[in-house]
């Protein structure tokens, strides 16, 4: 049987060649032995848009179902920080999604997340990898028989994370604001969010093709050609944003079809947070990060840091830590009033937010960061 390694985000693996019905029950037994030694008893399993995802995420609630945990299934396609927010939503102790995030459509995953709302620390994963058995395990019961036994329920988690996000922003300005968004969906799990919340918005690559045309489902420049055309030639669109396969991680353009890098927008989510929004706390960053960032932190008084890298070692830490912000190298954003999670669809509502509250464009709002940074010395 094929050896199954956990990396920082999970396990990932190439579909039909390690990433198999087999293995995914060989995982899901070992996180279910895991859970029960902890006493543990409701799960949440999830799936992002990849080919498979539902039949794998089936049977990983099969697996967990037969040793009498509770599961609470989507039945659809859903970003990764819509289960983490049902995990804690629902008091689970666990949630598993199948997802390969922004990795090129050849492969899927395995990833575990925590009561607290964000990604399985590293010891856990360490610990469910030692005891994952060398065979699948066979006569799994049906999900129906599941269902008629109370361990398994279906769960809108996207109606619940959408209602989770009309209690913590203002939706009602950002429509009155006239700023009409363009939205590249990279045929991922962010897609149905952004047209339930913005039907008048402009939908890119917003249909279900689990191949993702062939296209690695990752927000950076050299992959939104299409998008910063549109922006760049139709002058009715203010915003320009994108989600990667599993909405963790955005991309942002500017009204001309200006690519901003992650060093830009978490200029931008700072300044929202500290100007306006008077939070403060510790800001986590990757030591790839620009010295503006740094300087901007120095002149608001906050304590800035260099995190180890991975998702997983800045959820840690905002378990224990009073953090503002987290960011790793690849972009993801952890903020200060959401769950430890990296959300790209969130990130992406905070900067609607700001444009609407201020009534300028995300290129006035980071020449007006540069011009405070400019402006002062220290």
């Amino acid at each position: 049987m094929t050896a199954i390694k956990f990396g920082t985000d999970g396990w990932c693996a190439i579909i039909a060649k390690e990433f198999t019905v087999d293995n995914v029950e060989r995982v899901s037994e070992a996180t279910a032995k895991w859970m029960l030694k902890r006493k543990m008893t409701k799960a949440v399993v999830g799936y992002d848009s990849r080919f498979g995802g539902q039949m794998f995420s089936e049977v990983t609630a099969k697996v967990l179902g037969d040793h009498g945990i509770k599961v609470y299934l989507s039945p659809g396609f859903i970003s990764t920080p819509m289960v983490s927010l049902a995990v804690v939503k629902t008091g689970s102790d666990m949630g598993v999604v199948i997802t390969a995030s922004h990795n090129p459509p050849s492969y899927n995953g395995y990833n575990l997340k925590s009561a607290y709302g964000g990604p399985a620390f590293s010891s856990v994963m360490e610990e469910v990898e030692a005891i994952v058995p060398e065979s699948a395990i066979s006569n799994l019961p049906s999900l129906q028989e599941l269902e008629e036994q109370g361990l398994l329920d279906y769960l809108d988690m996207e109606a619940m994370y959408i209602d989770h996000v009309e209690q913590s922003f203002d939706l009602e300005a950002i429509k009155k604001s006239g700023f009409k968004l363009a939205y590249d969906g990279m045929y991922g799990t962010g897609q149905n969010v952004i047209r339930r919340l913005f039907p008048e918005a402009f939908m890119l690559h917003c249909d279900y093709n689990p191949s993702f045309k062939g296209r690695t489902p990752e927000p950076i420049l050299v992959n939104l050609p299409e998008l910063s055309e549109i922006m760049h030639n139709d002058p009715s669109l203010n915003l320009g944003l994108a989600n990667d396969g599993d909405a963790e991680r955005i991309g942002l353009l500017d009204e001309d079809g200006n690519f901003l890098d992650a060093s830009h927008i978490l200029l931008l989510v700072l300044y929202y947070l500290f100007e306006y929004k008077k939070e403060i706390g510790k800001l986590f960053i990757p030591n790839t990060t620009t010295e503006k960032v740094k300087k901007l932190a120095d002149i608001y008084g906050l304590e800035c840091e260099i995190a180890k890298s991975g998702i997983i070692n800045m959820a840690e830490i905002m378990t224990r830590e009073d953090v503002l912000i987290g960011a790793e190298e690849s972009g993801g954003l952890m903020v200060k009033g959401h769950i430890p999670e990296s959300d790209g669809i969130w990130v992406g509502l905070m900067l609607l937010e700001f444009m609407a509250k201020t009534g300028k464009s995300i290129k006035q709002l980071a020449h007006e960061v540069d011009d405070k940074l400019a402006n002062i010395s220290i």
